[in-house]
């Protein structure tokens, strides 16, 4: 009995570990995607300052 409370106790914690380190993962994917947006973002603005033609074909001003 001893022998698969020490499994189960084990197995806990490995799942355990593994659903962290997947909501981690998932973070620097979510941190990464907006860092990308935010560069993409300024980017467009800068464009549109510039009076360059956006991508709808206006000219901006």
């Amino acid at each position: 009995m001893r022998g698969i409370i020490k499994t189960s106790v084990g197995l806990t914690f490995e799942v355990r570990r593994a659903a962290i380190e997947a909501g981690e993962e998932v973070q620097d994917l979510t941190a990464q995607v907006a860092a990308e947006k935010l560069t993409s973002s300024a980017r467009t603005r800068r464009a549109r300052a510039d009076g360059e033609v956006t991508p709808r074909g206006a000219t901006a001003g």
